[in-house]
């Protein structure tokens, strides 16, 4: 019998003349003298936000915040790291360098082992990885654990890129979707910002110790969220699938209609996807593979990450106050989120992706002008101000 309850309102589908949309309290009218007789409110599935939404978009932001500590760590912690534990410059630059690696095997495997094993899950071994990076650093004595403790958080980094937004995008609603990602991939540049403003002022074990906590705090919320939905409705679990999406819109919200959308957009996909790799590869998608991974690979070859790790080098040679650029930066990391978010539906993806090349070749120009000044002993005043403005550039 409870099945058919379940079941039941998936199937049915209500005619459109039996539903009024009421302006006074947001919810639907129905005049049909059924079920709770008529007049009865029912409110939308997608019509507001719940605690248990907003609790699982903080997991999520948990985890992008972590990574935005992990990107810029080894720039802050350069100068306290080299001092206290006598590494050279080349065992150095693999200590900043190595957690590009590790995010490149995380992004990998992250895809498969998610549809696996759920995200929730997941969010588990991020924040596990996340948890072993910070450990081995602290505690760190040699050159060894601190590399081990850097690939730990770049491994887990790269799971992060996936199923942070993927988790958001699956249990968000139509409605709400795009300011909910908006803020939680924006935590990744709240990180930098933060760090770089604490990382300032305290030792690198204690900005270690300071990075741990919203691991800490992610391997706590995943106590309290639900699986995706989607991922349940997936792999057949429908009693799960549907506890799962009434307690993401509460306990009042009229689930029905988009339970069926879910179940059938997945039942189709099921039917027609061909997910080998070598399709990618067809002739139809060699375009959008060349724009695609093209874009990813200028702008990796733009030089952002290395002004990112090693930019307490940058300053430093330049003949500038670290602090005194790292503040800067990290004021200049939030007018920089928010223009972007205004300006994205505005002027388009294509537009500021342009915009974000010219940056970084102004920002490289910038920075290498200024060392080319110096090594010819011209314009000694100019030079630190166009690295800093390079740096400045870069990260805008």
């Amino acid at each position: 019998m409870e099945e058919e309850l379940v079941v039941k309102p998936l199937l049915v589908k209500q005619e459109p003349d039996n539903i009024s949309i009421s302006n006074h309290h947001g919810g639907i009218d129905s005049d049909s003298s059924s079920g709770a007789g008529a007049g009865a409110t029912v409110r939308p599935s997608d019509s507001r936000v719940t605690v248990i939404l907003v609790i699982s978009t903080f997991v999520a932001a948990c985890s992008g915040f972590t990574g935005g500590c992990t990107l810029v760590y080894s720039s802050l912690a350069e100068s306290g790291i080299i001092a206290d534990l006598g590494l050279t410059v080349a065992e150095y630059s693999v200590f900043g360098s190595i957690l590009t690696i590790g995010a490149l095997i995380g992004a990998l495997v992250s895809g498969r082992t998610t549809e696996v094993i759920g995200r929730r899950f997941m969010f588990w071994i991020v924040g596990i990885f996340y948890i072993m990076g910070w450990l081995a650093i602290i505690f760190a004595k040699g050159v060894l654990l601190l590399d081990f403790g850097r690939l730990s958080l770049g491994f887990g980094f790269g799971l992060t890129c996936y199923v942070g937004p993927m988790y958001l995008a699956e249990i968000t609603p139509r409605n709400l979707r795009g300011g909910f990602m908006s803020v939680a991939q924006s935590m990744i540049c709240y990180g930098v910002s933060l760090s770089l403003i604490i990382g300032s002022f305290i030792s690198w074990r204690t900005l270690a110790i300071i990075g741990s906590i919203p691991c800490l705090l992610l391997l706590l919320g995943v106590f309290l969220i639900p699986e995706s939905p989607r991922w349940l409705a997936k792999i057949g679990k429908e009693r799960e699938f549907e506890a799962a999406l009434q307690r993401l819109r509460g306990e009042n919200a009229d689930i029905s209609q988009e339970a069926y959308d879910i179940k059938d957009y997945t039942e189709n996909l099921q039917k027609n996807s061909d997910d080998k790799i070598l399709n990618l590869f067809q002739q139809k998608y060699v375009h959008s593979l060349i724009v695609g991974v093209g874009l990813m690979v200028v702008q990796g070859l733009g030089g952002l990450s290395g002004f990112s790790f090693y930019m307490s080098e940058i300053f430093d040679s330049a003949g500038i106050s670290s602090t005194l650029g790292f503040i800067l930066v990290a004021i200049l990391q939030i007018p920089a989120i928010v223009l972007g978010a205004a300006l994205i539906d505005k002027c388009g993806r294509r537009t500021l992706l342009m915009a974000s090349a010219i940056g970084e070749c102004l920002g490289c120009l910038l920075a290498g002008l200024s060392y080319l000044l110096q090594d010819h002993n011209l314009w000694k005043e100019v030079s630190p101000i166009l690295a800093l403005l390079g740096v400045l550039v870069m990260q805008f």
